[in-house]
């Protein structure tokens, strides 16, 4: 099992929140301050410039940044050294379903861990929330595609086949 992290800004309604709710099943941790974040894990970041890919399996643990995007201040993690962008995913969550590149912080963490190859856990993940399961069957084909990809740049062309 891959440690899972996250970063809260408290942006979000607490009662609604995907990470508290993996918390409270002990499945995440949650750290108030950024700076308390292991600096050896690897940080979802859509602003990152390389793709997650099934060669960050290395990586010890997965953060993500559970936060309004529109109003983080993305220099906070400027200097991580293992950030990755999420390749084109449609959000299954009843917040934002069939959007894509919205997902939240469990599709997120979901997602990762299926393209780096745990598979198993990122369905544990998921099966906490009663429309949880869906995403992996809306994103089947591309999750698969991506977790048989090589490297980041394999990522970034088959991305391009569903943009």
């Amino acid at each position: 099992m891959i440690p899972l992290y996250a970063w809260r800004d408290n942006s979000c309604d607490p009662r609604v929140c995907s990470v508290k709710k993996l918390h409270r099943f002990g499945m995440v941790r949650i750290y108030p301050k950024i700076a308390s974040v292991p600096r050896n894990t690897l940080v979802l970041d859509p602003t990152a410039g390389q793709a997650l890919s099934p060669a960050d399996k290395i990586s010890p643990s997965i953060t993500v940044l559970d936060c309004s995007w529109e109003t983080l201040n993305t220099g906070i993690i400027e200097g991580w050294k293992r950030r990755r962008a999420l390749p084109f995913l449609v959000a299954a969550n009843p917040g934002h379903f069939g959007r894509p590149f919205m997902l939240n912080s469990v599709e997120a963490f979901s997602a990762a861990l299926y393209i780096i190859g745990e598979k198993e856990q990122a369905k544990t993940v998921l099966s906490k929330f009663n429309w949880g399961l869906r995403f992996l069957e809306v994103n089947a084909e591309p999750l698969e595609e991506y977790a048989g990809a090589k490297d980041s740049s394999e990522i970034v062309k088959i991305q391009s086949y569903y943009l």
